[in-house]
């Protein structure tokens, strides 16, 4: 539900903090007091579009803040939220927009920046809010499907989980037919590339790491001369006449005297003789690579061309030889699709054909529940239709067929709700209906039966009896209250009989502070509470009698209500 909303510096409120409990919110007050900028600021906050002219005036910004708190863990808007990379703890969203004078909006969710697309659609998992001209969720005819299969409960949810696994074989399975149905051009194109892209890859008969042994053989011969000398150099310094293995030599016999001598000295002379073989063995490992070394003069070419040509593979088809090697296998498979391709399409099509007769047992399985949901939907909108003292009006829910071999993701079938409002008149699409008075109570009708299937958070109602009076004021109010005991509601009316139905009402009234206007909230209760409705009933003067019906309104309010939330 909607917790708490923080309003600065928009419209004529200049500082606002409301806070809303569970069940049915009423919000009242004399017209221009600021009931409607309320509701403004919560759809600015769902991703509603907003302009400069709600900043108040001489503020360089508007900024709106509200606070929800989702306790079913599975309610869809964490799908949502997850989608968008934003993090929820304990079931609280915090949605806030700020408006800025120069024209640019900031949206944030949990303090994490969105888009106003985001915002909108992390927004209409949350708030469902309806005027008297609104068209909504309702009046959209691509939802009403959504709206039925809701109403159709678990049985129609298991049935569209098979249908949506073959759907998504199928649909993948068909684009992949219709990539494939390229012109005869295109593909002997493509194979033509293939064909001389994997016979030059082959040719190279690369080998990985042979890059690696090459630069480092293209260096050795390039140095060969230098190499051959400092190893020339060495081998005289280590074994020429008078040299190291002369002198360590010497060491290594006057050692071994001294320590024949003194036993203390066997390790040293052990070291000197150690090193003395080891050298004496590096010496002649040496001699014999001076001896085998032979600078061949055509090698060198040899490998820079090869290298040059690694690199060239590279530039075309990879980083590394690796890469080479893999879009090698890739473009393998492709061509060997492409020059098997009549045979794979006969059977991917025979594949498509039988994906298409599981997909038709379900989908015909889908309408068949959505053909009995409908009757017993058409029944529970009429009982409250009736209940709204619209007897006269007919509904339907009309199911048609796509076109042969068109399926979407919810099956073969198209929903339209169809009204009639007056005997005698054909029935319409419900999109249609224009009259005002009639719209509020068919989308009253509507919404108390779908408000325990749609999983809104919180539904508001701006001035939706506007027009109505006497016993359908009543039943208006009774609907209103009846949707609230599925979700919170918050409702701007000016009807006494829908103020008395409230679980919380909230008085909006104007204020002048500095000889600026202002508007504050205060929830009243009690003897306001009676002297607001007895202002509702009779006007701006309250008299002992209105006073007296106002209570007799509670009263009865109270009893109505206990009737239809037991």
């Amino acid at each position: 539900m909607l917790s708490e909303i923080s309003i600065h510096n928009f419209a004529i409120i200049e500082h606002l903090e409301v806070t809303f409990d569970e069940g049915l919110t009423v919000l009242t007050g004399e017209t221009g007091a600021g009931k409607s900028i309320i509701i403004d600021a919560v759809q600015l906050l769902a991703g509603a579009r907003g302009s400069q002219e709600f900043i108040r005036h001489g503020a360089k910004k508007a900024e709106l803040e509200g606070m929800f708190t989702i306790d079913d863990e599975h309610h869809p808007v964490f799908g949502k939220l997850s989608e968008f990379g934003i993090e929820c703890e304990d079931g609280s969203i915090i949605l806030r927009r700020d408006l800025n004078a120069n024209g640019k909006t900031t949206c944030r969710v949990n303090g994490k920046l969105v888009t106003i697309a985001s915002l909108r659609e992390i927004g209409s998992q949350l708030i469902d809010i309806h005027g008297q001209h609104d068209n909504q969720e309702l009046m959209h005819e691509k939802r009403h499907i959504h709206l039925l299969d809701q109403f159709a409960g678990s049985k129609l949810a298991e049935a569209h989980r098979n249908y949506i696994d073959i759907y998504h074989h199928y649909t993948k399975l068909k684009r992949r037919l219709e990539t494939a149905n390229e012109n005869e051009q295109q593909v002997a194109q493509r194979i033509d590339l293939y064909s001389f892209q994997l016979k030059e890859i082959d040719n190279a008969e690369l080998v990985i790491g042979e890059e690696e042994e090459l630069e480092e053989e293209k260096l050795k011969l390039q140095h060969f001369n230098r190499i051959f000398e400092r190893l020339n150099t060495a081998y005289e310094s280590i074994s020429g006449d008078n040299h190291a293995l002369d002198w360590v030599g010497s060491a290594m016999s006057d050692l071994e005297d001294a320590a024949s001598i003194d036993k203390d000295l066997e390790s040293h002379s052990e070291i000197i003789s150690t090193s003395f073989y080891s050298l004496q063995d590096t010496a002649h490992e040496l001699k014999n690579i001076i001896d085998r070394m032979e600078f061949d003069p055509t090698r060198l070419p040899v490998v820079e061309d090869r290298l040059a040509m690694l690199v060239s593979l590279k530039r075309k088809y990879g980083a590394t030889i690796e890469d080479v090697l893999i879009y090698r296998e890739k473009i393998a498979e492709d061509l060997d699709q492409l020059l098997n391709r009549d045979e794979r399409l006969v059977l991917e099509q025979e594949k498509l054909a039988q994906l298409e007769k599981d997909l038709a047992v379900e989908a015909n399985e889908l309408s068949i529940i959505r053909q009995e949901s409908a009757v017993l939907l058409e029944d529970a909108i009429m009982q409250q239709l009736k209940e709204l003292h619209m007897e006269k009006s007919s509904f339907k829910v009309s199911i048609s067929r796509k076109a042969s071999n068109n399926y979407d993701s919810n099956g073969f079938d198209e929903v339209v709700f169809l009204i009639s409002t007056n005997l005698g008149e054909p029935l319409k699409p419900l999109v249609k209906i224009a009259s005002g008075g009639e719209l509020s109570r068919i989308m009253l009708a509507l919404k108390t039966i779908f408000s325990k299937h749609q999983g809104i958070t919180s539904i508001i109602f701006d001035e939706v009896d506007t027009g109505v009076s006497g016993r359908v004021a009543q039943a208006i109010a009774d609907k209103i209250a009846m949707i609230s005991t599925h979700s919170q509601v918050l409702c701007i009316s000016h009807l006494p009989q829908v103020a008395a139905m409230a679980d919380h009402h909230l008085l909006i009234r104007k204020e002048v502070k500095g000889n600026r206007t202002t508007t504050a909230v205060a929830e009243i209760t009690d003897l306001d509470r009676t002297k607001e409705l007895s202002r509702m009933l009779s006007g701006a003067e309250v008299t002992s009698l209105t006073l007296q019906h106002a209570d007799e309104l509670l009263t009865m309010a109270d009893e109505r209500k206990t009737t239809f939330r037991i």
